[in-house]
């Protein structure tokens, strides 16, 4: 069946902001499904507070809301627009189904005659009421692990006695396993069972007997009207049950599971979603497996929505899954969908792997000072990176070398635990470095055995770990002269990066690129095809492997390469990496703009990147996607293979800024602001003497690389002092310090976590007004798209402040300062492109704190506030496609926007929430007030001071 013909407007819910649990893996979806209903010519409205999406964007949807997810926003959209047929709330998460619950129980949609599309109230309500859901497990046969329902504190203990220990408790009705934990030991029941109850909406906790050592599996599911099922990826957690699978390190195609325990897993799979209500679209399913021969399978849970799953499984196949599914729900069959890779085989075709992908999650524990780091059911991780390789070894190494927490890889870099006690406590308590202790462990020679009892991870996992330390040790033996092409080799299949060969056999890295180039030993591209090349893939999605050459009959020798190099002028745009506090969604909105730009300009379009939650690796946002670590050994193979104009370094984030040296070094053009203006205003030394010599005023300050070196300063700068690293993102390690004692061991910590630092002394302005301007130039004009003041005072990071857009309380001649020292500091710097200035406000004066010549996190919630594609702009000025003075500016707001900063700090609840120079927030939301009598500003006004750490 076509799709349906009396669906002719649609709303969409959105996720909101970003927090642990719910990252931008839904902007994806969200962006994906607007497009397919545009596609299809039905009217979309969409609902979303988040202004770092790119669904908010306004060629996204033909009507956007950004305001807050309530029910009071959805009955004024629903007033506005009463053509509205039908409402999605699929791809906006736990926030959207949850809203699209209270909004069914308030009647709003029996009101307003709104049909639900892609899922149904039964299916949501069966899914997450957990004892309902198991009782319909039982009914149709399929395994639970043994369970009881608590909705009060008498009736949970009463559950444990009969049970007994370890017990799990899981929450009613939240997101990222908010409320669940596992509980060892009866004394820590009590507050484990009041917290579940507490966290629930409805005061509900599901408490279950532990199925510890057993594994973890998820199938991804699609549905159509005429019951035809799909099982478009099945991952297997390389941990096993006890760790919430968004802190897992997950494998696809699953890699330790019998086919024919396999196929009964899909049966159950698809019983259970034809089980769960008769509706058209997605639906993820976890289930646990016996460790033993029985292999017995018992069912977790069932999300009928996409999921952060989703996104990984449409990222690992290439079937956009969010996009179909929206085609199922206004009524398309599967076998009328073309498969979006290959176009000439139907969507009702099962994707096939001839690779591996392995996601490992990034953590960010560093932000929360006291944070057990210990992983459970309750998620703790910001963001998730993902390798593709030929074999899970490869597959594996990428993904640690996308990580950016400093390893090269596994091991062979020196940074390795080799304390057997310390190892031993970190394969117990499972911590965010296991998948790097698990090497040390084998380097150390606990035998395999033993790692398996303790961390109950599956044999054949701990076999591809051991052959990696065999070839290290292999490779040991050698020199960089006498190391053969045959190991060599070898080692690059297995995903060693060449700093780590270099480490192994104690040589530079240039050593060993240079050794395998001149052997022949080089990356070749393969296509993402679905299909596993059994039918021509039309879409450019490549990941590198190293492969060894075939030999035809008449004697010729090749390695077969997938990505044809085309003639055009190509630009480079360098993502983002994994989410972190700091550099969330904001830079891959950057970027995709940024690719969207330059294709304008009449470039082919190539993006890098390792993030499978963003929009920016979608296989149909640049030309070419080539799906790989933003590490620089990848990206100089990349350059080498494509031969681009240049690099847009700007857009990522300090992800791709850290990579500008090691371009300009290797004399590979820096679209834009060059790496000499980047470094210039990262020094903090050489940028407060640009400021000396334009007579701008900063606050008081010196440099210092050692201990002493601060102290001696502090005699001359006074308490209180901020403490400030170079080359950071979101304040690390940032601090106000009030005495030597406080800044003697600051700097000591922080020389040691970041050692060869420059660190900056300012005196810090107690008690003055933080403003902030991004502004766009040319290096000849300059012009500011939005200046901002935070409600809270400086000293706050300004991630973390309520920025509020215009300002609401500087005078004429503070705003002079604001645009006069813009101005000058932008073409100081030689900007071509974007730039962010910070500022501080004392007695009427203008300070500067800081300058980013980069896209900033602002940027997005400019954009949005004003209706202006800024980046967009600012592209084409990098390009040296228009000036500034070419485009028509025009803003457009009526009364205020205010930037407000969504925390998670409920997934650590005994951390300090206080807030200071280090940012911990996870995301934003966007907030439209007329005036400043508004309630809102009222109550943020007042509130400003109330988590000042200092």
């Amino acid at each position: 069946m076509p799709k349906r013909k009396d669906l002719k407007s649609v709303l969409i819910i959105g996720s909101g902001p970003i927090v642990i649990g719910q990252a931008c893996e839904f902007d994806y979806a969200g962006s994906q499904s607007l497009r397919s209903l545009r596609e299809d010519g039905i009217e979309t409205i969409l609902i979303n507070s988040n202004p770092a999406t790119i669904m908010t964007d306004p060629s996204m949807a033909d009507h956007i809301y950004l305001k807050p997810l309530n029910t009071k926003s959805i009955i004024e959209i629903l007033k506005n627009h009463p053509n509205i047929n039908a409402v999605l709330p699929t791809m906006g998460g736990q926030t959207a189904l949850n809203l699209c619950l209270e909004a069914d129980e308030k009647g709003i949609w029996e009101d307003f005659g709104i049909e639900l599309i892609g899922v149904d109230i039964d299916a949501i309500n069966i899914t997450e009421d957990r004892e309902k859901f198991r009782e319909l497990m039982l009914k149709i046969g399929v395994g639970m692990a043994p369970q009881a329902t608590a909705t009060s504190f008498l009736k949970g203990k009463e559950i444990a006695q009969n049970f007994g220990f370890p017990l799990v408790i899981r929450a009613s009705y939240t997101l990222g396993g908010a409320g669940a934990s596992i509980v060892y030991r009866q004394e820590d029941f009590d507050e484990m069972l009041s917290r579940g109850l507490e966290i629930s909406p409805i005061h509900e906790v599901m408490i279950d007997k532990a199925l510890l050592g057993w594994k973890e599996y998820e199938l991804e599911l699609l549905r159509d009207k005429n019951d035809n099922v799909v099982i478009i990826c099945a991952i297997e957690n390389m941990d096993p049950m006890g760790i919430h699978t968004g802190d897992s390190i997950t494998v696809a195609p699953a890699m330790t599971l019998s086919d024919k325990t396999y196929q009964r897993m899909r049966d159950m799979a698809i019983l259970m979603m034809r089980s769960i209500g008769d509706f058209a679209g997605g639906c993820n399913v976890q289930f646990a497996v016996s460790p033993d021969e029985k292999e017995d399978i018992i069912a977790i849970e069932i999300n009928p929505r996409v999921s952060r799953s989703s996104a990984l499984a449409s990222k690992a196949t290439g079937y956009p899954i969010a996009k179909i599914a929206t085609k199922l729900a206004i009524g398309y069959h599967l076998d009328e969908l073309d498969n979006q890779i290959t176009k000439s085989t139907s969507a009702l075709f099962e994707p096939t792997l001839d690779y591996v992908i392995v996601k490992i999650p990034r953590w960010n524990f560093d932000k929360f000072e006291g944070s057990d780091r210990t992983l459970g059911l309750q998620m703790k991780s910001v963001g998730e990176v993902m390798g593709i390789g030929r074999s899970f070894q490869e597959a594996l190494h990428k993904a640690t070398q996308s990580l950016e927490i400093k390893r090269n890889g596994l091991g062979a870099d020196g940074k390795g635990y080799k304390d057997y006690d310390q190892i031993i406590s970190k394969l117990t308590i499972p911590s965010w470095d296991r998948v790097f202790v698990i090497y040390d462990a084998i380097q150390l020679g606990i035998p395999l055995s033993r790692i398996h009892e303790i961390t109950k991870i599956d044999m054949w996992f701990l076999r591809q770990y051991e052959e990696l330390n065999f070839l290290e040790k292999e490779i040991e033996k050698y020199t960089i002269e006498s190391l053969s092409r045959e190991l060599l080799l070898e080692a690059k299949q297995k995903g060693f990066a060449d700093r780590q060969i270099a480490h192994m056999v104690d040589c530079y890295e240039s050593e060993v690129y240079n050794k395998r180039s001149s052997l022949g030993i080089n990356r070749v591209y393969k296509l993402v095809d679905t299909c596993a090349a059994e039918f021509k893939a039309m879409t450019p999605y490549y990941y590198s492997t190293f492969e060894e050459e075939i030999e035809t009959a008449d004697g010729k020798r090749y390695v077969e390469n997938d990505s044809i190099v085309s003639d055009k002028k190509k630009i480079v745009v360098l993502g983002s990496g994994p989410n972190r506090i700091g550099q969330g969604i904001e830079f891959d909105y950057c970027c995709v703009h940024g690719v969207l730009a330059a294709a304008e300009c009449g470039y082919e379009t190539i993006m890098i990147n390792c993030n499978p939650e963003t929009v920016s690796t979608d296989f149909d946002t640049a030309d070419k996607l080539y799906f790989e670590p933003v590490f620089w050994e990848h990206i100089y193979d990349i350059i080498r293979h494509e031969k681009p104009e240049g690099v847009i370094v700007q857009l990522g984030g300090q992800t791709a800024l850290k990579l500008a040296e090691k371009l300009d070094k290797y004399g590979i053009k820096i679209i834009g602001t060059s790496f000499k203006s980047l470094d210039l205003a990262e020094d903090r030394g050489s940028f407060s003497k640009l400021l000396q010599e334009n007579n701008i005023p900063f606050p008081e300050f010196g440099v210092a690389e050692t201990a002493q070196e601060a102290l001696e300063l502090s005699d001359r700068l006074n308490f209180p002092l901020l403490v400030r690293p170079s080359y950071v993102l979101g304040g690390q390690g940032m601090k106000i310090v009030i005495n030597k004692e406080e800044l003697e061991s600051h700097v000591v910590g922080l020389l040691r976590s970041i050692p060869n630092n420059k660190l900056l002394l300012d005196h810090y302005l107690d008690g003055a007004i933080e403003a902030e301007a991004d502004a766009i130039c040319d290096g000849e004009d300059v012009y500011i798209i939005g200046i901002m003041e935070h409600i809270e005072p400086c000293g706050i990071h300004s991630g973390d402040s309520n920025a509020t857009l215009p300002p609401f309380n500087l005078g004429e001649f503070v705003m002079q300062q604001i645009k006069d020292h813009t101005k000058k500091i932008a073409l100081a710097l030689n900007t071509v492109g974007l730039i962010n200035i910070q500022f501080a406000i004392k007695d009427d004066l203008v300070y500067i704190i800081e300058a980013n010549p980069r896209a900033s996190r602002t940027v997005p919630f400019i954009a949005k506030a004003y209706k202006e594609p800024y980046v967009n702009y600012a592209t084409k000025v990098m390009l040296g496609v228009k000036k500034v003075k070419d485009f028509n500016f025009n803003p457009q707001l009526e009364g205020f926007a205010i930037k407000q900063p969504v925390f998670s700090f409920d997934k650590f609840p005994n951390v300090n929430k206080n807030l200071g120079p280090e940012m911990k927030s996870t995301g934003e939301s966007i907030l439209f007030i007329d005036n400043l009598k508004n309630d809102d500003f009222y109550n943020l006004y007042h509130r400003r001071k109330m988590y000042l750490s200092k």
